[in-house]
């Protein structure tokens, strides 16, 4: 098995949860890391776990040849939406390919607070058969019981890395705990998060990982298949192998943008999560001073006219965070919300987010970092973010929907 133990100055990791739709694509970004392959500077490897028929494989990739060339084990069938598959990935490379810094990417589809569990209906079928006992993945661990009962209702979840044939899927408490476990092996935070993904820039995928992680590279809105280019990402890198974590996460923002050209409904965004703590403390005072707002008539109902016209994606229920607050210092909120809204606009843009943009005139209210705010009800899950504990935000949005239903 090829292995480079010599330490080089960049290696990018990529863990493609392939068992499902994005099969075909899978084997196209494959193709395009091996326009560049790795180098004396830079190693690029992957794990690519494909859809039924085939085997998960691991990869050292070179430049040219056949992919299959550069296949260095064979996992066999594998569960990607599996935390330890994951860990497993990362202990290897790390192990086998050190670096002075890491990227690492996972490649799958991402599901939106909410974006409905797709594998619910399947789970609640199975779990008829099943009086007690947990299973491996049901909402967050969930015991048998209280899984059928959210399988049976309208729950959702936030996710990434879904798998099909195993019917599973990485949530971000899991997503936290193999994070926390790559920074535990390298004895420092991981340099850049990459979820070449739907929907996975939001303010509390970054606050879950802040402690693990320097920088998030993700998209507010779906992401089309293609997902990131691959080429023309790791040929930049490969030309110039000192470039700093940060620059490389802005990098990817401007190469993603520049790849779909005059496209519609592309979004892609840099994130620093050293600035993580300050926005979450602009959002508590956001939502300390929108929930005090809530007596008055005036207020609920500028809110809710904001609400109708901000900027939001795919999922509705996620809307842009700056744009939201734009809005409401615009349609004359009260001081304290005024306030807090210029913090928040602030902490987004001239901190957290280092590197955004956008394709379409659908998007141009788009800034790079989403928020949840649900048009109906808040999904119990939520309650279990680090960002929903911090900030108060669940607590707006219970209180002001309540209010909103009973008028």
């Amino acid at each position: 098995m090829p292995i480079s133990l010599t330490k080089k100055p960049w290696t990018v990791m990529v863990y493609m949860a392939g068992d499902n739709s994005l099969d075909p694509e899978g084997v196209q970004d494959l193709k395009e890391m091996k326009k560049v392959g790795s180098t004396d500077k830079l190693n690029i490897v992957a794990q690519f776990d494909r859809a039924a028929g085939h085997v998960a494989r691991r990869y050292y990739l070179r430049k040219g040849g056949i992919v299959t060339g550069d296949a260095v084990g064979s996992l066999g069938a594998v569960n990607t939406g599996d935390p330890k598959c994951l860990s497993d990935f990362i202990q290897w490379g790390v192990k086998n390919y050190p670096a002075d810094h890491y990227l690492l990417v996972l490649w799958n589809h991402g599901q939106g607070w909410d974006d409905t569990d797709i594998y619910a209906g399947e789970r609640h079928r199975n779990l008829r058969r099943l009086a007690t006992g947990p299973i491996r993945h049901a909402l967050f661990h969930t015991p048998v019981r209280r899984s059928l009962e959210q399988a049976g209702s309208d729950q959702r979840t936030r996710a990434i890395l879904l798998d099909d044939n195993a019917k599973d899927f990485l949530d971000n408490l899991e997503m936290k705990k193999v994070v926390a476990g790559m920074a535990k092996l390298l004895k420092r935070k991981l340099d850049i998060l990459g979820m070449d993904a739907c929907l996975m820039s939001m303010a509390e995928v970054g606050y879950q990982i802040r402690d693990s992680a320097d920088y998030t590279v993700g998209s507010e809105q779906t992401e089309p298949g293609e997902g990131w280019p691959y080429h023309t990402i790791l040929g930049a890198l490969a030309k110039n192998p000192a470039m700093t974590p940060r620059d490389l996460s802005a990098l990817i923002v401007n190469k993603y943008l520049a790849s779909y050209g005059n496209a519609d409904g592309v979004t892609q965004s840099a994130c620093d999560l050293s600035k993580a703590g300050a926005l979450a403390l602009a959002v508590a005072e956001l939502a300390a001073a929108l929930s005090a707002s809530l007596s008055e008539s005036a207020s609920r109902q500028r809110i809710l006219a904001v609400r109708n016209q901000v900027q939001s994606y795919e999922v509705p229920d996620n809307i842009d965070l700056v744009d939201f607050c734009s809005l409401l210092a615009k349609a004359g909120a009260d001081a304290a919300t005024t306030t807090a809204c210029q913090h928040v606009v602030q902490a987004v843009k001239s901190a957290y987010v280092m590197a955004q943009g956008y394709k379409g005139g659908d998007m141009k209210h788009s800034n790079g970092l989403a928020i949840y705010f649900p048009l109906r009800s808040v999904s119990p899950l939520y309650a279990g973010l680090d960002f929903s504990k911090k900030t108060g935000w669940e607590a707006f949005l219970k209180a002001y929907l309540n209010v909103i239903r009973s008028r």
